[in-house]
């Protein structure tokens, strides 16, 4: 999940480590620990899923084509999985 979570946050936008650790924060209400966080990136780059780039002192994730594709396949994969039970239990009636 949290792969799938790094793939979709960067497809809203480019962020460096620290950006990624908050958006997940805000999300799940616990901080990811840079032992797990910074590993996850470097399979994602390993992958080719998402590339680097270096801004000052800062360290850039963004997707790349694979990686746009990947969280596009995934959200309908997840959508099509788990996607009810979202669904209100009224409307399953």
């Amino acid at each position: 999940m949290l792969s799938f979570m790094l793939l979709w946050l960067l497809s809203k936008r480019s962020m460096y480590g620290q950006e990624l650790a908050d958006e997940i924060a805000k999300r799940k209400g616990e901080r990811p620990n840079p032992g797990t966080i910074y590993p996850a990136l470097k399979d994602l780059k390993k992958r080719r899923l998402i590339q680097v780039r270096i801004e000052g002192r800062k360290t850039v994730y963004e997707l790349t084509r694979e990686g746009r594709t990947g969280v596009t396949e995934a959200t309908i994969y997840f959508t099509r999985a788990f996607g009810e039970i979202f669904e209100s239990p009224m409307r399953r009636k």
